[in-house]
């Protein structure tokens, strides 16, 4: 099977999962993801190294919060999830804390979000406290508090809606 198939069947498969896998999403969005598994040209829609980005960090969905974690074997929290995404995926080394790495890349707005861009939160009554991956779809990928696991969440919720600060972009587009 080439490569390409291989990533779009993945990632189809993994939009399929969602209402299983998130909290809260119910066959309302059951719909959505079918037509998303439909379009072939889903994943061909993202560049390459947002595809390794995305890739890597499905990879991860699963892996143990820990508090100033940055090892996938022993727990990440939300600023080492994205340093092992990108360090992983593109070989690009980026600062500690979700703070830090609110000081890198182009500010952009959110409905100009792109998968591999990095979306920030207030979580912890400060500006940008929590940071996560864009995957594409309103969906973005994060390890989230204690207790919990690497998942994907739905930027609709509400709860995400008023905790946003705002993104960064960190890839070139490709065609720039």
């Amino acid at each position: 099977m080439p490569k390409k198939h291989l990533l779009t069947s993945l990632f189809a498969a993994v939009l399929l999962a969602f209402p299983v896998l998130l909290p809260g999403a119910g066959s309302v969005h059951a719909n959505e993801f079918h037509k998303i598994a439909e379009d072939a040209s889903f994943f061909d829609r993202y560049t390459n190294s947002a595809q390794d980005l995305i890739l890597k960090g499905l990879e991860l969905i699963g892996i143990n919060y820990r508090m100033g974690g940055t090892n996938p074997d022993v727990g990440l929290d939300c600023s080492g999830l994205v340093q092992v995404v990108f360090k992983e995926a593109i070989g690009m080394l980026l600062p500690r804390t979700a703070k830090e790495q609110s000081q890198v890349g182009a500010v952009i707005d959110r409905q100009e979000l792109k998968a591999g861009d990095l979306v920030f939160f207030n979580t912890m009554r400060r500006a940008f406290s929590h940071v996560g991956i864009y995957l594409g779809d309103n969906r973005f990928l994060h390890a989230p508090r204690a207790g919990a696991e690497v998942r994907i969440e739905d930027m609709r919720q509400s709860y995400w809606i008023n905790r946003y600060n705002g993104a960064r972009r960190l890839l070139a587009r490709e065609g720039q």
